[in-house]
């Protein structure tokens, strides 16, 4: 069945880096756009950014433009999400996706920046 298993998340300080990874099974992987959502505390989960089946960009959302970066390697079936200049509005548990489908969640992986 379709699964994604998200990893590289933790605490950083303000202007720090991480780079999270992001699995993906169940499907033809190299032939769907793939997405990085986020849910930050108290809020509702939110479309970050969606390359498409061959890495292109299709989408990142304003408050992240710039700051990151999401690619592919269709050979591992993964998406990364590398994120620089972090800042404490970017805490939140960050999910992977498939673009068209907005279920089979994974756990998702905790980013926390904070000095």
């Amino acid at each position: 069945q379709v699964q994604f298993v998200e990893s590289g998340g933790g605490l950083v300080q303000p202007g720090g880096s991480l780079r999270l990874s992001c699995a993906a099974s169940g499907f033809t992987f190299s032939t769907y756009p793939m997405s990085w959502y986020r849910q930050r505390p108290a809020k509702e989960r939110e479309l970050v950014a969606t390359i498409n089946s061959a890495g292109g960009s299709l989408y990142y959302a304003d408050s992240v433009k710039g700051r990151f970066t999401m690619y592919r390697n269709n050979v591992l079936n993964t998406v990364y999400l590398q994120m620089n200049s972090l800042k404490p509005e970017d805490t939140a548990v960050y999910y992977c996706n498939r673009y068209d489908l907005g279920r089979f969640w994974g756990q998702g992986t905790q980013v926390t920046v904070s000095s």
